[in-house]
């Protein structure tokens, strides 16, 4: 498929910025994901939530939040990149760069906008509906790429 969006999603922990996770697609259509390596100044004295996860599985499974910034910039530097929940994922994705004093390079735009035709609530009943036709978890940033690449090349087909 020609012209594939640059679909984002990042995974945080519940009520935070704390990014856990993030997925985005690559022009090829292939979806890159990981866990995100907790930087020590994001945990605080309080509980964080986690999402399920250990501190120990992000420390041993996770990139470090400089290696995901890397990987996203040699993959959509100056990119306009898609996400189903733009604040949470410009909080989230604030946090990373933050945390090394980097201006973010990406700007983040609704996913919905990519299909002007669709209302938002159109757009949004068709994503629940394809995770749900998938068994995929809305939450997951892999499931959530994978849905929005797979809606917008049913709706780019119709």
């Amino acid at each position: 498929m020609a012209d594939i969006p640059g679909f984002i999603a990042v995974e945080t922990g519940a009520d935070s910025d704390l990014p856990l996770a993030i997925a985005w697609v690559l022009t090829d259509g292939r979806i890159k994901h990981t866990l995100i390596q907790p930087d020590d100044d994001w945990l605080d004295d309080e509980f964080n939530e986690l999402n399920g996860y250990s501190l120990e599985e992000l420390h041993s499974f996770g990139a470090s939040p400089l290696d995901v910034i890397r990987e996203l910039e040699n993959d959509h530097f100056n990119a306009t990149l898609f996400t189903a929940g733009v604040s949470g994922d410009e909080a989230a994705l604030a946090r990373l760069f933050d945390t090394y004093g980097i201006d973010p390079f990406v700007e983040l735009a609704p996913a919905d906008s990519l299909y002007p035709a669709l209302s938002a609530g159109e757009w949004s009943r068709a994503r629940n509906e394809l995770f749900s036709e998938m068994g995929l978890e809305p939450m997951r940033p892999e499931h959530e790429v994978e849905v929005m690449l797979r809606l917008h090349e049913r709706l780019g087909s119709e």
